[in-house]
């Protein structure tokens, strides 16, 4: 079974960036399929961004889209969430989880197999 890390949050003020990262390990990830989900205080588990084995990103609507693109670098087994423009409603705990080559289509939590541990990610002046 594969294995994720995730890796790159912390304390970022209003309007900064932020580079995560999902480290996969125990199989190659041009098998998978990796989403990045997000959990905020008190709130379910929100589908943000997917990318495909082969490189085709999936934008689940949320409240992010437009600010955020998804990357893979299959020869470091690593998928990447770039975030912009951040903004506190932002703050949340940041999770990778894989499917078998490609995204689910609606984003839903069931639907993908291995999880990380999460990233806190807070986004505050």
């Amino acid at each position: 079974q594969v294995q994720l890390v995730e890796s790159g949050g912390g304390l970022v003020q209003p309007g900064g960036s932020l580079r995560l990262s999902c480290a996969v390990s125990g199989s190659s990830l041009d098998y998978y399929a990796i989403a990045w989900f997000r959990q905020a205080p008190g709130k379910g588990r929100e589908a943000v961004l997917c990318i495909s084995s082969s490189d085709e990103g999936t934008y689940y609507p949320n409240s992010v889209t437009g600010r955020s693109t998804i990357s893979r670098d299959n020869a470091k087994n690593t998928v990447y969430l770039q975030m912009n423009s951040l903004k506190p409603e932002d703050t949340a705990v940041y999770y990778c989880a894989s499917a078998f080559y490609y995204c689910p289509p609606h984003g839903y939590s069931s639907d993908f197999n291995s999880w990380g541990q999460g990233t806190q990610v807070t986004v505050s002046s």
